[in-house]
């Protein structure tokens, strides 16, 4: 089998981050869930509470904090991977290289990568 060409590898790269994005996300509804659980436990003095309780939720608050503070490095690799492979894009379109399922898929994880940056930009009141 021939090593995967340079368009590959970028797509490959731009698909991958854009799939650890989302599992950030449903990592962090799955925080704010048990946060909420516990803040009303908590609230209404629920008879299955931990002795610890004020102290899972500080952790639980914690980890959510660093869930979240991931998602703005990792926007800025997927816009750099997304740079990359536009890049591998047009070389490949140049020197006639890339097949055209290669291309196709490459302009799919563009389309993708772009997308996210775009929520990213809306989320955060900036636009491009």
């Amino acid at each position: 089998m021939a090593p995967p060409t340079p368009l590959a590898i970028a797509t490959q790269a731009v698909n991958r981050l854009v799939k650890e994005e989302s599992y950030y996300h449903k990592e962090q509804a799955s925080q704010e869930k048990r946060i909420q659980k516990l803040e009303e436990d908590i609230k209404n003095n629920s008879p299955d509470l931990d002795s610890n309780a004020e102290y899972i939720l500080k952790q639980e608050k914690t980890a959510l904090e660093q869930t979240k503070a991931v998602f703005e490095p990792l926007r800025k690799r997927i816009a750099a991977a997304v740079d990359k492979l536009e890049e591998q894009i047009a070389i490949a379109e140049s020197d006639g290289t890339g097949s055209e399922e290669e291309l196709k898929k490459a302009k799919e994880a563009v389309e993708t990568g772009k997308k996210i940056a775009e929520q990213a930009d809306t989320q955060n009141g900036t636009s491009s």
